[in-house]
Formats: C-alpha cells, structure tokens, sequence
C-alpha cells in the first residue's frame, strides 16, 4: 500500500461526507487504522465514512450479489469499523460512478452489506435510493439525555436505530459520546439514535447519533428510519392505508425526501455532490499504517 499512489475523491450527501477511494479490483489494503485516520478531520482527508468502490464480483462479502449488481459499496465508518448500509453513501456511491463515467442517469443497481439498492440518476441531478423494508422489532429502549428519557421507537434498516420523539432538538444534547440507552441488549452491536421534533404535516426535523462517527450533519438510513417511525405514531402506515406516505425530513446539512409504498418499499431522495479529487501520499499511508 505505502509503495503506489492511491486516489480519492470528496463527496457529501445532505452534507454527510465521505472520502471515496476507487479500487475495482479490491486490491487496496484498508485497515481500520488507516481509514480512521482518512477520515480524521484534522490529520487526514476527513469525513463521516470512507466509500471503498470495488466491483463485487473482487470482493468476498459482494460475490453472491454480483449478478444483480455490478459495484459494491465497501462502506466503513469514520472509526475504521464495518457498517451494513448508509443511505447517503450509497447516492454519492452512484454520483461518484456517474461522474467515471461508469455508469449514466437512470437506473443501476448497488450491492451493499444491507443487500442490494437500486438507485435512479434523475437528469435534474437528484439521486432516488431505494433503501429496501423496514424491518420493526418489538423491542425499544429508553435513551435518556441530561435528566430527560424518552421511549424510542426500534426500527431497523438494514442498520439499527433508536428513534426518540422530543419537544426541542436542543435536548439531545451534544451528541459527541452515544447517548445512554436502556436495556443495552436491544442493540448488542450499538446503534444509531435519532431525536426528532414535528415541523408541520408530514415534515419533521432530526439530530442524530451514528454509530462509529458521533453526530453527522445528515443520515439517510436514519431518515427513513425516522419517517416510518413518524408514520406509525400518526396512524399513517401505508401498508393499512393502501396509500403510499411522503415525510420531509429536515437535517442540519439539508432536506430529504421520504416515501413509503404500501408494499413496504421505502425511497429516499436527495443530492449528491463530488467536491474534489486527488492523490493520498504514499509516505503518508505508511505513517497511518504505523
């Protein structure tokens, strides 16, 4: 690794960021030390999460899928560690194939640990995700923050969430550390807490707390956990309704938009941006390598 040049690119989605390295052929050593530090926003390129663009028929956890998809979103968390799925990854992940020029607008298919996505490029520029069922463990946990608890709702996405209903989005306070939850054996690998507050009809606003990366300014997953949970609690569920639902769900780097078919199949639409492009320096690597 520390002997060739790598590339990279910056990208952000509702301004949830991402280095992005392409390696087709999976052949870059990626330690969770060396992405930990990619992802340090002081030491190294800086973001949210890495997106590891491999061909998944090149790598062994993507193999199976590669029939139905060709490109596999090798997604790590901004700690190093492995994560199933990021929903704003996953539409920079297809910005990012658009702009190589390995793929055009309309419709592609991404694997990921979650399974596979299918993605459209629409010519406005938004990008659409369908980001598969939610799935709704009975069991939930109270978080509790400063003094305050609240009963959060179990949803998950392919990746766990808590999701807190709250009267003021300052109460979650500073979303650094993981906010303490109860029973701690709901979510044995952790997870993804988000505190959300009404706006309107159908619009609600959301903090959150990803696991492996503290607070980001936005994640995909965790809107759509968000919007099925706000649907529940309004009686909205289109699988009794018949009647697919939209919420607009607001994050501090930006809006998305959320819709649950009555089949369960929940679509998230939202932008998707390359910032920049470069060349990580070998030396360098061999440091974060250490």
């Amino acid at each position: 690794m520390s002997t060739s040049q790598i590339a990279f690119l910056k990208g952000h989605g509702t301004e949830n960021d991402f280095v992005i390295v392409p390696d087709p052929d999976n052949a870059a050593d990626l330690p969770a030390s060396v992405v930990a530090r990619l992802c340090d926003r002081r030491a190294g390129i800086g973001g949210d999460g890495l997106l590891h663009v491999v061909r998944s028929a090149a790598h062994p956890e993507a193999q199976a899928m590669a029939d139905a998809a060709e490109w596999f979103m090798d997604y790590r968390n901004a700690d190093g560690s492995v994560a199933e799925m990021c929903g704003n990854g996953v539409r920079v992940f297809a910005r990012y194939l658009q702009r190589a020029g390995l793929v055009e607008e309309g419709d592609l298919a991404v694997a990921t640990r979650g399974g596979v996505k299918k993605v459209h490029i629409a010519k406005g520029g938004e990008i659409t995700v369908s980001m598969g069922r939610a799935l709704l463990p009975g069991a939930g946990v109270t978080v509790t923050v400063d003094g305050r608890s609240w009963d959060a709702r179990n949803v998950n996405m392919g990746n766990p969430h808590a999701v807190a209903f709250v009267d003021d989005l300052a109460h979650a306070g500073e979303l650094r550390s993981v906010p303490p939850f109860t029973p701690a054996a709901v979510y044995p690998d952790g997870v993804n807490i988000e505190f959300v507050v009404d706006r309107g009809p159908r619009h609600v606003a959301m903090r959150v707390h990803e696991r492996g990366s503290g607070e980001t300014r936005s994640c995909g997953t965790g809107a759509c956990a968000v919007a099925v949970a706000a649907a529940r609690r309004d009686g909205a569920d289109p699988a009794e309704t018949g009647t697919p639902v939209t919420y607009t769900v607001d994050l501090p780097g930006g809006t998305l938009v959320i819709t649950e078919q009555p089949d369960g199949e929940i679509e998230m639409t939202g932008a998707a941006v390359i910032v920049a492009e470069g060349v990580i320096d070998p030396a360098w690597l061999e440091t974060a390598q250490g």
